[in-house]
């Protein structure tokens, strides 16, 4: 009985010690990093802020937000910025979480390539609401971010490309007509031929001033005239005093597009023609880039501001897949 009692204690006692020895680990134990799990910044955040922030090798771009909530590319000239783009960049930089400590060695820290890669929301003051380094990106996905004044890295599921060219942000659009709201077309051809072509309703078939016998308006034709200036885009832009806008103007056709709402968008596409080679030369001097100039005859068009800025190039498909006769625009009426 009595050695019963003594093994009974015993096990008493091992198991008091094994589970004083587990406190003891417990306690003595690092806490868990708070960031991990969580996410890069909170979505709040983001929602709220009034300036994105991107730098990276030397150049910074911003992005400001006006209180009725449109966007500017502050860095490039004012222009509108593309929604898109940012849109998905704020959801990819919102959704983002942090996967886990990476080091907080200083030699560890410098191999991980944090240089001058950053991101940063700002208020409508200036003041950064939140920021983070970017360094390298590892094999297995992701990205290195450091929080300012910290000596830790982590790794977080940010795959987001730091774009830094200012152009890229800018919404390159010059106008957004859907071809079901064009309700009279005027179409300039060279030496200053004119057609007019209208409809009275959506549905209603194209009809012209003039058409030739036999001859009706080919409506495919029409489409793919609207869709190609209705959505306009610059491809690149320069100082408006540039010699090469001014002789695109000179040798310029012009299209008006009024909408059933009484809006008129006048489109003015040219470019320098190509000039014969000069006496002694084989080649001859090519043709010049193609420029755009828009004007809407509602004086609150923000096209009509963004003129007065710049000179806007356009893709040369944009002007040589135009008409380039009245008569292409007709087909035999059956």
């Amino acid at each position: 009985m009595r050695l019963r009692t003594l093994a009974v204690t015993a096990g008493v006692l091992a198991a008091l010690a094994a589970a004083a020895f587990l406190s003891s680990r417990t306690l003595s134990a690092p806490p868990a990093d708070p960031r991990v799990g969580g996410r890069l910044v909170d979505p709040d955040t983001v929602n709220k802020a009034a300036a994105l922030r991107l730098s990276d090798q030397g150049k910074t771009i911003l992005l400001t937000r006006a209180p009725d909530g449109s966007w500017t590319d502050a860095s490039y000239y004012g222009m509108p910025a593309d929604f898109s783009k940012l849109s998905g960049f704020t959801g990819d930089l919102a959704a983002a979480t942090i996967g886990r400590l990476v080091t907080s060695s200083p030699a560890s820290l410098a191999r991980l390539g944090f240089k001058d890669t950053q991101i940063a929301l700002l208020d409508a003051s200036g003041r950064e609401l939140w920021s983070a380094s970017l360094g390298k990106s590892p094999d297995s996905g992701g990205r290195f971010v450091r929080f300012p004044g910290e000596d830790r890295a982590y790794l977080a599921n940010l795959s987001s490309w730091i774009d830094t060219d200012p152009k890229a942000w800018a919404n390159s659009q010059l106008i957004d007509l859907r071809p079901e709201d064009v309700a009279r077309v005027r179409a300039g051809f060279d030496g200053g031929a004119t057609l007019t072509l209208s409809r009275a309703r959506k549905d209603a078939d194209w009809s012209a001033d003039g058409a030739p016998v036999h001859r009706r308006v080919a409506a495919d034709k029409v489409a793919s005239l609207l869709a190609t200036l209705g959505t306009l885009r610059f491809s690149d832009t320069s100082d408006p005093a540039d010699p090469q806008a001014a002789a695109a103007r000179r040798n310029a056709r012009t299209f008006a597009l009024t909408t059933f709402d009484g809006r008129t968008f006048t489109i003015s596409l040219g470019r320098k023609p190509e000039e014969k080679a000069a006496k002694g030369s084989a080649a001859p001097n090519p043709a010049g880039p193609v420029f755009a100039l828009v004007t809407c005859s509602d004086a609150a068009a923000p096209v009509n501001g963004l003129m007065t800025r710049r000179t806007f190039q356009v893709d040369e498909y944009a002007f040589t897949s135009l008409p380039q006769k009245p008569g292409e625009l007709f087909e035999p009426a059956l």
